[in-house]
Order: C-alpha cells, then sequence, then structure tokens
C-alpha cells in the first residue's frame, strides 16, 4: 500500500506543471553555476600563482627583516570544490567592487545558494497544498475511508515529495560537476567527491524538512490559496529573517568592542608608545655600556666605525656592547608594548568568539543556516577551515619568527657586525613556505555532524507536528 501511496504522489508531482518549470530552472541554473565558477576557480588560481611569483622575486631580491612581515602574509590557495561552491574564500572587496560592482552587489551563485533558496522554496511550492488539494478534489475523503492509516499518508506524501524534487537535484547537480570534469584545469580528489556525497546527503534531508513545512501548513489550511501564503511567510522568516537577523542579536546580547578602536590602539601601543620607549630605554642602556668603555664616545663616520671593528679587537668588543644594548632596549620596549596590545587583542578575540558562538547557535533555528555550515564545513570553504588555515599560519610564523629570522640575522651579523640587521636587503629564498593542505575528511565530518543532527531534528519534530495535524483535519 505505501508504494502505491509514494507512486501516486510521485505521479501527480511529474505531470504538475509546477515540477516541469522546476527542473529546467535546476537545470539551467546549475549548469551556468558550474561553469562560471569553474572559470572564477580558475582565474583565482591563476593570481595566486601570479602573488606567489612575485614574492619569490621579492625574497630573491629586495627583501630584508623590516617590512618582510607586511609582503609574506599567509595566504590560502583556492580550493577545487570553489568551482562548485563559493562559501568563505569568496572575495568580496572594495577592491573588486572598483574593478566590478555586479560580483559584490549581486554575489555569484554557488551549489549552497541553490540548495537553501531555489531548492527549498521548490519543496514548498511542491508540498503547500498536499493535503488541502486532495480535500478540494475530494480524493483524501476516499482514502480515509478505504481504511488507510493517516500516518502512512503523513509519510507517503514526503517519501514522494523528496524523490520527486530530488530526480531534477541530482540529474542537474551530475550535469554541472560534468561540466567541471571536462574542464582541464579542475581536479577533484576522493575527498572533494566524499564531501560532495555527503553534502548531497544533507541536501535531501534540507528538502525533507521543507517537504514536512508544505505538508504541516496544508494540513493546517482548508484551502490552498490560504496555504500557499502561509508558506511563503515561513519560508521567508527560516530563509532570510533568522539567519540575517542572528548576527544583530548576538552582538545585542553580547557586545564585543570595536575591530577598528582596537586596531587604532594597537598601532599606537606598537608604533608610537613602542618607539617612544624604545629610545628611552636603549639612552639607558648604552649610557651604561659608554661609562664601561669612554672610547664608543668618539664621534667617527660608518666607515671608520667599520675600518676600527675589522682592525681593534678591543673596539669591536665594545661596538658590539653597545649594540647589545641597544638592542636590548628595543627588545624590552617591544615585549612590553606587544603584552599591553596581546591584552587588547586577547580581550576583542574571546568577546568576538562569544559572539560568534551565539550567533551561530540564534542561526541554526533556521535550516538554512544549518545546511550552510554542513556544506561549507565539508567542503573546505566555510569557518571550520578558516580555524584550520589559521593553525597552518600560526605554525609557520612561528618557524619563520622564532627559527629562521634569528639564524639568518647570526648569519648577517656574523658577515659585518656594523650592519643594519633589519634594513639590509638578503636573499631570502631559503625561507620557510606555507604548504596548505586541506583538513582530513574526517574532521570536516565531525565538525558537520552538529547541523546534520539539528537537520533531523527539524524532521523527527516537523513529521510528528504534521500528524497531529493531519489527526484532526477534517477530510469533509
Amino acid at each position: 500500500m505505501m508504494k502505491t501511496l509514494i507512486t501516486k504522489e510521485i505521479r501527480a508531482n511529474l505531470l504538475s506543471f509546477r515540477f516541469l518549470a522546476s527542473f529546467v530552472i535546476l537545470f539551467v541554473v546549475v549548469a551556468v553555476t558550474a561553469l562560471v565558477l569553474a572559470g572564477d576557480y580558475t582565474r583565482k588560481l591563476d593570481e595566486y600563482s601570479q602573488r606567489q611569483a612575485e614574492l619569490e622575486r621579492y625574497l630573491r631580491t629586495y627583501a630584508h627583516f623590516n617590512r618582510i612581515g607586511n609582503i609574506i602574509t599567509p595566504t590560502q590557495p583556492p580550493v577545487p570544490f570553489e568551482a562548485l561552491g563559493r562559501g568563505l574564500t569568496a572575495e568580496v572587496n572594495m577592491e573588486a567592487f572598483d574593478d566590478d560592482p555586479l560580483p559584490v552587489m549581486f554575489p555569484l551563485i554557488d551549489l549552497v545558494f541553490i540548495v537553501t533558496i531555489l531548492v527549498s522554496l521548490i519543496a514548498l511550492i511542491l508540498s503547500y497544498d498536499a493535503v488541502c488539494s486532495e480535500r478540494e478534489d475530494g480524493t483524501l475523503k476516499q482514502m480515509l475511508s478505504n481504511g488507510l492509516a493517516r500516518s502512512k499518508i503523513v509519510l507517503a506524501k514526503l517519501a514522494g515529495g523528496v524523490l520527486t524534487l530530488a530526480a531534477p537535484f541530482l540529474v542537474s547537480l551530475a550535469t554541472g560537476m560534468l561540466i567541471i570534469l571536462l574542464h582541464p584545469r579542475v581536479s577533484w580528489t576522493g575527498a572533494d567527491w566524499g564531501a560532495l556525497g555527503l553534502i548531497v546527503v544533507g541536501a535531501l534531508v534540507y528538502i525533507a524538512v521543507f517537504e514536512l513545512i508544505g505538508i504541516l501548513l496544508s494540513s493546517a489550511h482548508k484551502a490552498s490559496a490560504s496555504s500557499i501564503m502561509t508558506s511563503l511567510f515561513v519560508w521567508v522568516l527560516l530563509v532570510l529573517v533568522v539567519p540575517n537577523l542572528s548576527p544583530y542579536l548576538a552582538s545585542f546580547l553580547r557586545p564585543a568592542p570595536s575591530r577598528i578602536k582596537v586596531a587604532r590602539e594597537i598601532s599606537r601601543l606598537t608604533d608610537i608608545d613602542r618607539d617612544d620607549l624604545g629610545h628611552k630605554l636603549a639612552a639607558q642602556y648604552q649610557a651604561e655600556v659608554l661609562k664601561q668603555y669612554p672610547v664608543l664616545a668618539e664621534r667617527l663616520s660608518e666607515d671608520e666605525v667599520k675600518r676600527r671593528v675589522a682592525a681593534d679587537p678591543d673596539y669591536r668588543k665594545a661596538y658590539e656592547a653597545m649594540r647589545a644594548a641597544d638592542q636590548l632596549g628595543w627588545d624590552e620596549a617591544n615585549r612590553i608594548q606587544s603584552d599591553k596590545a596581546h591584552v587588547l587583542e586577547d580581550d576583542m578575540t574571546r568577546k568576538e568568539m562569544a559572539q560568534t558562538g551565539l550567533a551561530r547557535s540564534i542561526s541554526m533555528a533556521s535550516p538554512l543556516a544549518d545546511f550552510s555550515y554542513l556544506a561549507t564545513d565539508l567542503s573546505s570553504t566555510g569557518t571550520r577551515n578558516m580555524v584550520h588555515f589559521g593553525r597552518l599560519a600560526k605554525a609557520w610564523t612561528d618557524a619563520f619568527d622564532h627559527e629562521y629570522e634569528p639564524k639568518k640575522m647570526a648569519v648577517l651579523k656574523a658577515k659585518d657586525p656594523t650592519a643594519d640587521l633589519w634594513n639590509t636587503p638578503i636573499d631570502m629564498t631559503d625561507a620557510p613556505r606555507l604548504r596548505y593542505v586541506e583538513e582530513h575528511l574526517g574532521g570536516r565530518v565531525r565538525a558537520a555532524l552538529p547541523a546534520f543532527a539539528v537537520l533531523l531534528g527539524f524532521c523527527v519534530v516537523l513529521f510528528a507536528a504534521a500528524y497531529i495535524a493531519f489527526i484532526g483535519y477534517d477530510a469533509r
């Protein structure tokens, strides 16, 4: 009997104009999106390669430690999944706006947008009259008079609706993947295919959520006209209002300091105040060295200093003591001011993390947010990947600052004790490089499980609510 009911639902959906229009829209949108995003991915890949080539030229020719931190900032290469989903790696900035405002004002469509917006709306369009249209046609009364259990009717409508929409979605997605596979510069790994398979499973659960919303609302209305209005209102609330309102609500409940104000204060502490303190401390330590080595009080030109350092061991010892005193003063100034800056940074980070966590929790009341978290975490284009890249960048920064830089300065100082260690150009082609590697699929799956569990919870609660509403539904 269940098979008959499901077949009936599928046949009714397939013969409707709504299904045909949905299939055409999905097919065209997914195919065009895959074509555009594949080209966008290759453009990003070329730009990243060009930046790396320029960096290598700089490290070989112009690099010095005083400015290198502004040049070799950690940069993530585009991931292959960006040929299908843009995620948080999208380049939405004012530079892009100056080049072409349309992609910023009207962001490109991707897989997440198609599922969360287009597919959810189609699911409601197919299911908003699942019950009340049967009542209007008189078929619901006939089914109930034949002793069919209402739970089976609800389950059959759910299964029929999901299978009906899954078919055009999967066909469209397969077409989009064919376009990506035929692209000569887009290469997917086994992990990418595994992530895509899990995203498809999440998409089917997401479809089931909105099918159940349609069945529930249809069971609460006697007429299809009123049901579709309520369905659209609920769709707007869950898809548009809740996710976009959550950051503002979280910022009200758990405020965080302004990044601009904190950055301005940190800049003052580590620039102007640090320079003042550095000059003061360096002068104090150098005064102590002058008492021990009065010979340093002589005013000599830079060339004369170099000659005396090379010829007179005692003068070289005094000169190195003076350099060490100067460095000690600046190191202490850097430490003191860095500690003050870290206090501000840590406080801002802690409050921002609390605010972000609250916003994420609030937004998970929306199925759209749940699927977005699931899809972007699995595809290495979401907040999970930002944390992963941050760990890689920190490991690289520590290796550069605490291992490479001191060794390179020691070599430079050994060659020329009078050299300006911070501003002397030096070949840095042997510097450590940041090698980005995507997180293992297992870690991404674990990160996506909470969002998937919430979607399943939506299904259970909505099915129970639809069944309860259908029990009291008057079929006459």
